[in-house]
């Protein structure tokens, strides 16, 4: 019968105060590794290899807000852009990649969030060296539509689905008429483009509501390039020119409520939520993002500062708080396992004493304290690891229910592995010393008491 074995049978004994003092251990680990795993998530989401742009351009406001909105769809946009700054952006010589998108609406079903934007922006890869995977074909239509896999699993649709658009949430706000096409169903990518739907940009436009009335549309616009404000004379004539070369289209016409209808719409009535941008290098970057810094019309954003400066400033001193109670929850575990095999050693005396005399070496029976010390705190610290992925598991839908934000709870932290060492060296040290007691103890007396 090996070391462990009799180590094994000797716990199983004292059953309920060695469940007690692993459990308690076990409740240590399983919040440290529920801290770990998901710190180690965030880092990963709000890291560049969430996204695979250098700035995010959208109106001026709380740089951290404009990230959330744009990149992971858990704020309310700041404000529109007029279109044409789109355009201008688009023409800049140190931008190679510009990309609109436009927010505000979601999913009829499952509150999902609508992004439209244009179909480039599933020829960059939502993260470095990770392109999209599509299944389908692209926008053809102005009214198509492709959806994120969780959109998929948690709607069940797919390819010719029909869907339409919520303005103001899913439960209270206003459906939209029009419906749009799944055209092209994404692959999994472990980020916020799995729920997310994305509309072609040219039918969000058409949407009921998201064409600006021209004369605001027209004074916006002059205003934000610091253009001479026009007369209303001027005004009227403007609108005229217009309405005479693109007609006029009612959206509150009956004959909209039944179909997806195609038609031409002014630039000067379209906005963009926010704009993203690959320049052609980090300085070109870094001065463009600087030129819009100094300006009063929009912001460009470098998207990894704001959410690194959340992680260090707000969400690191919260994860070290967590993981100082967390180890003092298992060194106080340890202690209680050092309690109780000490307060045993009196019991055991003979037990121990029996054992020496049939020839087991001091040395052994110490060895035999060690390991049931040690089985202890690695063995609860298994359960704790088992129950600290249950947790994340059980967590990850609240959270992205609640967030937004995509949790794998398959994730592991490469500090989960450095515990079971740490684990095991309390092990001996709590044991050590009922070991040596049990080392020490006269055969002689403790047979003939």
């Amino acid at each position: 019968m090996n070391l462990a074995t009799i180590a094994w049978k000797s716990i199983r004994q004292r059953g309920l105060a060695s469940t007690l003092t692993a459990l308690s251990v076990a409740l240590g680990v399983m919040l440290m590794v529920a801290v770990l795993v998901i710190y180690g998530i965030l880092q990963s989401t709000f890291s560049q290899r969430a996204i695979n742009y250098d700035l995010i351009v959208g109106a001026k406001g709380d740089p951290l807000q404009l990230v959330l909105s744009t990149v992971y769809h858990i704020s309310p946009p700041i404000e529109n852009l007029p279109y044409r700054y789109y355009l201008d952006l688009k023409k800049d010589p140190r931008v190679s990649v510009a990309i609109p998108v436009a927010m505000g609406d979601t999913t009829e079903q499952g509150g999902f969030p609508i992004v439209g934007t244009v179909p480039e922006f599933f020829d960059v890869d939502y993260a470095p060296k990770h392109p999209f995977l599509v299944k389908g074909h692209g926008f053809r239509r102005d009214f198509d539509a492709y959806i994120g896999d969780r959109v998929a699993r948690e709607n069940g649709w797919g390819l010719g689905t029909k869907l339409k658009l919520v303005h103001g949430g899913a439960e209270t706000g206003h459906v939209h008429n029009e419906e749009f096409e799944v055209v092209g169903l994404l692959a999994p990518t472990g980020t916020p483009h799995d729920k997310t739907v994305y509309v072609n940009l040219k039918g969000f436009y058409q949407i009921q509501g998201h064409d600006k009335p021209l004369n605001e549309a027209i004074v916006r616009e002059r205003k934000f390039f610091g253009e001479p404000v026009f007369s209303p004379e001027e005004l009227e004539g403007e609108i005229a020119r217009i309405k005479k070369k693109f007609g006029v289209h009612d959206h509150g016409a009956d004959d909209h409520a039944h179909h997806a209808h195609a038609h031409d719409l002014p630039d000067v009535q379209k906005e963009v939520t926010a704009i993203l941008l690959q320049c052609k290098s980090p300085i070109a970057a870094n001065l463009l993002g600087g030129e819009l810094k100094k300006g009063n019309q929009a912001q460009g954003i470098n998207p990894i500062v704001p959410m690194q400066k959340l992680l260090t400033e707000f969400l690191g001193p919260a994860q070290s708080l967590l993981l100082v109670m967390t180890s003092l929850i298992i060194l106080v575990s340890g202690i209680g396992i050092f309690v109780s095999i000490y307060n045993s050693m009196s019991a055991r005396r003979r037990e121990i004493a029996i054992m020496r005399a049939l020839g087991a070496q001091r040395g052994t029976v110490l060895s035999i304290i060690l390991a049931e010390s040690i089985i202890l705190c690695v063995g609860g610290g298994l359960l704790g690891l088992l129950l600290g992925h249950s947790l994340v598991f059980a967590a990850a839908p609240i959270v992205a229910s609640k967030t937004g934000l995509i949790v794998d709870p398959r994730t592991f932290s490469p500090y989960e592995f450095i515990l079971f060492p740490i684990l095991f060296a309390l092990g001996v040290l709590v044991g050590f010393l009922p070991g040596m007691t049990a080392y020490r103890t006269d055969v002689a007396e403790s047979l003939s008491g």
